[in-house]
């Protein structure tokens, strides 16, 4: 099947089926037949709290593995209309059976969480992109590691987790996530089985509804760590989660001199102070023809506040759906804090402020 996808997929196949591609052609069929896109078919649906789920895939041919720690962007169809949001893989890249899962927690505001949870059945087609991210383990896994998750963060390093026991991995790993309440926490019972397995911790907080007798308690310290007898110093840390949780590890990384030994991935991009003193000049869509006062938030909301509909998909500045060329201009990356001025780059608007006056081709 291989070589028939790759001469599929081939140049003078390419010009026989133009205007559109082979796969046009082949959905037509079915839709899971494909030469290059990435597609899934839903064949379980695994309720994991009260506003979480997990989805079980079986992808393509087109779709070429993932590594753990990776996400994917996941679109639903829904009345004719495409969604598209990224979500990370939750499964072990051991499994045999050739399917992944990505696992989901339904936000308000989420359109496709909310589908994917409260809708979501067996049989259903998922357009999926090939996995993406650098959030990933390496290729030598070291014999200390530290995860560290909060919330629906607990996804990518839950991976990461069932891949090291999956594949044998005997060096020590501690666990340790954040949760409001053990009813919030995604994978209790597996969590619980994983505990009793040698050479791995794992450490659970719940921030709002302790255990009784819970030996650590509330947010992130340092004090957690030195409980559980990490020194950030010598252990390669993982940390995925909300902005404050990150903010608070990575400071505290950083305090210790560790920061080499950190590796990050946002949940949930920081808020952003719109009294900033930044938050002046004009915002020009250039393609649009129009201009905004810059209000100091992100360009891709003030552009849905001028009436303008980019595309999107998951507004952490984990894809690239929302790149567009900046024209002319500085802005400023609400995570990193970076700014940069140069002429016709491509930025990510759903993470990127203006600073002072700056056009985009939108």
């Amino acid at each position: 099947m291989g070589i028939i996808r790759k001469a599929l997929a081939s140049r003078p196949v390419s010009v026989l089926a133009s205007p559109h591609s082979i796969d046009h052609y082949l959905e037509q069929v079915h839709p899971m037949l494909a030469a290059e896109n990435v597609r899934a078919k839903v064949v379980g649906v695994v309720r994991e709290t009260g506003d979480a789920s997990t989805v079980v895939l079986r992808p393509n041919g087109a779709w070429n593995g993932f590594v753990p720690g990776q996400h994917v962007q996941f679109g639903v169809e829904v009345e004719g209309i495409r969604k598209i949001r990224c979500f990370s893989v939750s499964s072990s890249r051991a499994a045999k059976n050739g399917t992944f899962s990505v696992s989901v927690k339904a936000h308000p505001d989420g359109y496709v969480s909310q589908f994917l949870h409260r809708e979501m059945q067996p049989g259903a087609i998922i357009f999926l992109s090939q996995a993406e991210g650098e959030f990933v383990l390496p290729t030598v896994v070291p014999d200390n590691l530290l995860l560290i998750s909060g919330g629906s963060g607990i996804t990518p390093v839950m991976s990461m987790l069932r891949t090291l026991r999956d594949t044998g991995h005997t060096g020590g790993v501690t666990f340790l996530h954040y949760a409001r309440s053990r009813d919030d926490e995604m994978f209790s019972p597996e969590l619980d089985a994983i505990a009793a397995e040698p050479d791995v911790t794992i450490a659970r907080v719940y921030t709002r509804a302790p255990l009784d007798g819970a030996e650590l308690k509330g947010r992130f310290v340092i004090d957690h760590l030195k409980h559980l007898g990490i020194d950030p110093r010598e252990t390669l840390t993982y940390v995925c989660g909300p902005a404050g949780l990150i903010a608070t590890v990575r400071d505290t990384y950083e305090e210790l001199g560790a920061a080499d030994q950190l590796r990050l991935e946002y949940f949930k991009v920081p808020s952003i102070d719109i009294d900033a003193a930044d938050a002046t000049g004009t915002l020009t869509f250039d393609d649009a023809v129009a201009e905004v006062a810059n209000s100091g938030d992100t360009i891709l909301v003030q552009a849905e506040a001028a009436g303008l509909t980019p595309d999107f998909g998951c507004r952490m500045g984990v894809c690239n759906t929302c790149a567009v060329k900046k024209n002319s201009g500085a802005v400023r990356h609400i995570v990193s804090g970076e700014i940069t001025a140069n002429t016709d780059e491509t930025i990510k608007i759903c993470v990127q402020v203006p600073i002072g006056d700056v056009s985009v081709a939108l």
